[in-house]
């Protein structure tokens, strides 16, 4: 019997590793913001830690679940790539594929990226397939009656990142949306003038322990504060963790569905 058992666990627990692996869900959330006008909104489809992850049938229905989708912009939160990767052929096809439904897709880079020898190659192939690096740089979108400052921090943990470069010229009566791959950027000088940060980096832990969570991220350690979801960082600022697609180092996932997310931002709020 306790035979039996410990194989039925087995086989649920390889069976849970394979399906949170290799199906991907959408995550979906909102945040109220009153720098928005009242009875607007502004949708924004997060991609992060694809690692140059391929779903089944060669990501035929992954790409089609994304162009599927209507979004205002695109933000790709680094690691395309993995360190690893020898070949831009499958993270490239998926591009081109995306951008040719998204015409405003944003990126900034990861560590893995920088840590590629190809580094430089997928930088300028992403410019060709009009993909916008916002590597410490910032821009305005109008939409509509709405304007939104986004701006992008290029990698913190390869030492890429410039903050104070990133947010330099921001109007701050306006909604600011920061990308940044690594969370850390919270305790940076002048985050704190940022309403929402969209991050990824930790992958929720990849592997997650029941009632506990996550056990260890990059760069936070042993039981991080910061491992995915939503987190409010005071008055109504608050910093996005997506756990993402892909894997690094082994290639499983474990009660941490690879995911994408859809992030509404609005305002209902009469004044």
């Amino acid at each position: 019997m306790f035979l039996f058992m410990t194989a039925g666990v087995t086989l649920g627990i390889a069976a849970k590793v394979y399906y949170d692996t290799n199906f991907f869900k959408i995550n979906r959330l909102v945040f109220q913001s009153d720098k928005l006008p009242y009875g607007t909104e502004f949708t924004i489809l997060q991609i992060s830690d694809l690692h140059n992850k391929v779903f089944r049938k060669n990501n035929k229905d992954f790409i089609r679940t994304i162009n599927n989708i209507e979004a205002n912009i695109v933000v790709i939160t680094g690691d395309l790539i993995d360190r690893r990767t020898k070949d831009l052929e499958d993270v490239l096809y998926f591009i081109e594929k995306m951008t040719t439904v998204h015409k405003n897709v944003f990126y900034v880079s990861g560590n893995h990226e920088w840590a590629n020898p190809l580094c430089k190659k997928l930088m300028d192939s992403l410019k060709e397939r009009n993909v916008i690096i916002l590597d410490n740089k910032n821009m305005a979108i109008d939409h509509g009656r709405t304007v939104i400052n986004i701006a992008g921090v290029a990698d913190i943990t390869t030492k890429q990142d410039n903050l104070k470069k990133a947010l330099q010229g921001l109007y701050k009566k306006e909604f600011t949306l920061l990308l940044s791959h690594n969370p850390c950027v919270i305790k940076q000088m002048g985050s704190n003038s940022v309403d929402l940060i969209l991050s990824g980096h930790t992958h929720g832990g990849q592997v997650r322990i029941p009632i506990i969570g996550a056990l260890v991220v990059p760069d936070q350690g042993l039981f991080p504060n910061y491992d995915k979801g939503a987190f409010k960082l005071g008055g109504n600022r608050y910093l996005y963790i997506d756990s993402g697609l892909g894997t690094s180092r082994l290639p499983i996932r474990f009660l941490n569905q690879s995911q994408f997310s859809l992030i509404k931002i609005t305002n209902n709020k009469k004044v």
